[in-house]
């Protein structure tokens, strides 16, 4: 009698070829953004004069996923591809899942709360050391990553660095955009570059390489402390506490403590919809005001990463102007009165825009 066996598992899918490189960069653009609405919603639900700690970290955090998301339209205009932003694959229905990872957790739009920090720490969760490579279907980001550096040096060894590396350069940003957080923009061009890149994005995340917590920046606003990754930053404000030198990721942190005024906070009601209120409602003309801005702010975002990066920094301070559309929608009560508005990120197509 023949024994079953299991089925030997598969490695994952290698990025082999050109064309697969500009599909997965594109993705890193669509899961760079992915982080930004979740952020964003944690951010303009604290009252900042009673969670300053709170709002100084998560902010800090927002400013570095949008270098981080310039850094991903850099590596991909170096390779020769075509940053896409204004589409609806960019401002899916929440809840909704990380782009092509492997679907175990669900992204939500929160008002910051114990909820939310956990959704943010499932998302900037740090990869084990032996974590292999997953080009698709990933657990981490630190893993698809990974799989990025290695379809990058694979394809250079094969195909050769210039042939590799054939974009226009005109259309990389540079650090002469300005850039008030940590860490540093980098034009790519070559395979140096390239792995300066992503090294930048994966660090910032989820701390140095496995080795510790600290990402090599200091804290945009403290310019007096090191900086820890996403992830430790955010698990600072759930221990209640600030990672100092000598601590690890096991150890955790034992330095000065962080306030957090958990009431301190506007109760928006999680993964709003404009469908959730009747049209013409003071909650619904907000919201659809607010989605407008905000496809119209990825518009130009991808015409900045498509050959006029000067319009860059015009594009970050468009991010900053919904600031008072959010906070204003997250001060109107809903029908329930425990419970308000907030922006629901949905895409509006171009002809809709007025």
């Amino acid at each position: 009698m023949n024994q079953m066996t299991s089925p030997v598992p598969l490695s994952p899918a290698r990025i082999d070829s050109m064309e697969s490189l500009r599909e997965h960069l594109q993705w890193a653009i669509e899961l760079e953004h992915a982080t930004l609405p979740p952020y964003l919603c944690a951010l303009y639900s604290l009252d900042p004069q009673r969670n300053r700690a709170a709002a100084e970290v998560v902010e800090s955090i927002f400013i570095e996923e949008m270098l981080h998301l310039t850094l991903a339209a850099n590596l991909l205009n170096a390779v020769g591809g075509s940053p896409i932003l204004d589409s609806p694959r960019l401002l899916p229905a929440y809840p909704t899942t990380l782009p092509h990872a492997d679907r175990s957790f669900d992204v939500e739009l929160l008002p910051f709360g114990p909820q939310a920090i956990e959704l943010l720490l499932r998302i900037e969760r740090p990869s084990v050391r032996e974590a292999a490579p997953e080009s698709e279907g990933y657990e981490t980001i630190g893993q698809f990553y990974a799989a990025i550096r290695a379809g990058l040096v694979d394809l250079c060894a094969e195909l050769g660095e210039d042939a590799v590396f054939s974009g226009d350069r005109a259309r990389q940003a540079t650090p002469t955009v300005p850039y008030g957080g940590s860490g540093r923009i980098i034009a790519v061009d070559g395979l140096d570059s390239a792995l300066q890149a992503l090294d930048e994005i994966v660090e910032q995340g989820e701390g140095a390489a496995h080795r510790d917590v600290w990402d090599g920046d200091h804290d945009m606003f403290h310019p007096d402390r090191d900086e820890v990754g996403h992830y430790f930053r955010v698990l600072e404000l759930k221990l209640g506490r600030r990672f100092q030198r000598g601590d690890t990721p096991v150890s955790g942190p034992s330095g000065e403590p962080v306030t957090v005024d958990w009431d301190g906070v506007w109760p928006m009601r999680p993964n709003p919809r404009i469908a959730d209120h009747e049209p013409g409602s003071e909650i619904r003309v907000a919201q659809e005001r607010f989605n407008v801005s905000y496809c119209t702010l990825l518009n130009h975002l991808e015409q900045a990463f498509n050959g006029n990066p000067g319009l860059l920094g015009a594009a970050v301070g468009e991010m900053y102007g919904l600031k008072a559309q959010a906070q204003a929608l997250m001060q109107l009560p809903n029908e329930d009165e425990e419970s308000t508005a907030g922006p629901t990120f949905e895409y509006v197509a171009p002809a809709d825009r007025g």
